[in-house]
């Protein structure tokens, strides 16, 4: 019996919670990039009245990225719009402002982000300057759908200094010199990590003559296979800008690291006694620095999937917290319709109302830096504070690989029509369905499934005031993954 073959060009694009990623050469082709650059181009044009016809195109350090860019930017000119493409690579972000600094009609990314390096990817940015919702998504799918011709047209394409705009753009909203100067007077080195991919060299730039003896920067040559693990800004993936810190604090050194992700809009950090940050300790940090320090408007926006830490500082200073399904766009959402003070995920991803719809790992990790100058406080101790005060919260996240999507989709109604009433010794004291499945436990003692948008994977989270109750949580989550679906 011979096999059906797997004929892709009539398979649906699968838009995730950022764009369509897929593995390059299998999902992500040549055609089927064409064919969605040109809809989406045309919907970008559609959905704003049109001031002028540019679509900014960028692309990240991944293998064939640029070459993509290059092939993209003949879709759009093959429906009579006008392409910029970015001059070299460079950080997401870079693009989004680069949107609103041309006033042009969106922007289209060649990025798998995080993913591994296996994969490609395109990010969708509205005329606004961020990612576009799930409505915009499926009106490009329509056209997909509707089976519209376009002709892509080769050509001469202007290219644009997007990553030097992007990053003179948000120095001017700092005082460099003021944070420059501040942490050296407390002794504090920032080493950076880029994890090889295109915010390389941004924080070396951003503070220039300042930079010496004060940001040393790692992992910054272009490695499509990036080191040999996903461009993420996980713990396990972070060896050696952990034991730099470490190093420096052996020796009695003050010093504390930075992570982006492959595509700059993601962050996290090791505090000065190597322990790693991410989103879900820094997030409370700057809720405070904004609306205490800073003393600025506007409410803070969580995903579902964000520590309880976040809205117990917020609400402790007066301000609503929103709590919103994964994925950036439902944040940005809330930027374009309300006064928001930070928006921010647990993945890594943080934006703020009075920068852009859009994350912003850079504008974070100035950010953070102008906090611990303006309490003179390194980050661990600054998050110990909190702790002191809240009550300390310990987070883990773990991602089971699955067979394939049809197992994806057998196990995400699994959870849904047997969603558990009890996690160990622990009751469900209610179940929240924001985005996945959400199940309270106790105070600040929470359980989460969720499935990615893009991958045969699940996702399982959990915070608790104890790490011995986060990984006793966790394996009876796991436990029960593996008598249902071992």
């Amino acid at each position: 019996m011979k096999k059906k073959k797997l004929n892709l060009t009539k398979e649906k694009i699968s838009f995730g919670t950022d764009g369509w990623r897929g593995i390059l050469g299998v999902e992500f082709t040549l055609e089927r990039l064409l064919k969605v650059a040109a809809a989406a181009a045309q919907e970008l044009a559609y959905v704003k009245e049109k001031k002028n016809n540019k679509i900014i195109i960028g692309y990240d350090r991944r293998f064939l990225a640029e070459e993509m860019a290059e092939a993209v930017a003949s879709a759009v000119r093959g429906v009579d719009l006008v392409p910029l493409l970015a001059s070299s690579a460079l950080p997401t972000p870079s693009c989004s402002w680069g949107i609103v600094e041309e006033n042009a009609l969106g922007a289209l990314v060649i990025t798998a982000s995080h993913n591994p390096c296996e994969w490609l990817g395109l990010k969708i940015k509205g005329p606004f300057g961020g990612s576009v919702d799930s409505s915009f998504t499926d009106s490009v799918q329509k056209r997909l759908d509707a089976g519209g011709i376009s002709i892509p047209i080769e050509g001469v394409t202007e290219r644009v200094d997007f990553r030097k705009q992007h990053l003179l753009g948000i120095s001017q909203k700092f005082d460099m010199h003021l944070i420059s100067d501040g942490l050296r007077k407390l002794g504090v080195k920032i080493f950076v990590d880029p994890m090889h991919g295109s915010a390389a060299g941004c924080m070396s730039e951003l503070f220039g003559v300042d930079s010496e003896d004060l940001i040393y920067e790692i992992r910054t040559e272009i490695d499509p296979c990036f080191g040999g693990n996903p461009p993420e800004p996980l713990k396990a993936y972070l060896s050696q800008l952990i034991q730099e810190v470490q190093d420096e604090s052996q020796a009695g050194e003050l010093s504390m690291g930075l992570v982006f992700d492959g595509d700059g809009d993601r962050i996290a950090a090791i505090d000065e006694k190597g322990r790693y940050c991410n989103t879900q300790l820094l997030m409370p940090v700057l809720i405070d620095h904004l609306a205490r320090v800073r003393n600025m408007p506007g409410c803070v926006v969580k995903t579902v999937s964000g520590s309880d830490l976040m809205r117990l500082v917020a609400e402790d200073l007066g301000r609503e917290v929103l709590e919103k399904p994964v994925g950036f766009k439902y944040i940005a959402e809330e930027m374009l319709s309300r006064e928001v003070l930070i928006g921010g995920e647990e993945s890594g991803g943080v934006g703020f109302g009075h920068h852009l719809p859009e994350r912003d790992a850079l504008f974070t990790a100035l950010l953070l830096m102008e906090s611990i100058v303006a309490d003179g406080k390194c980050l661990g101790e600054k998050i110990d504070s909190l702790h002191a005060r809240f009550g300390k919260s310990h987070f883990e996240r773990i991602d089971l690989t699955l067979k394939d999507m049809e197992m994806r989709r057998s196990l995400e109604d699994f959870l849904k029509q047997k969603t558990p009433s009890s996690i160990g010794h622990k009751s469900v004291l209610e179940v929240i369905s924001t985005d996945g499945i959400k199940l309270i436990l106790d105070k600040s003692h929470w359980l989460m499934f969720r499935f990615s948008g893009t991958e045969p994977l699940l996702r399982i989270y959990c915070e608790a005031p104890s790490s011995a109750e986060v990984t006793s949580t966790l394996y009876y989550a796991k436990q029960l993954i593996d008598n249902s679906f071992g």
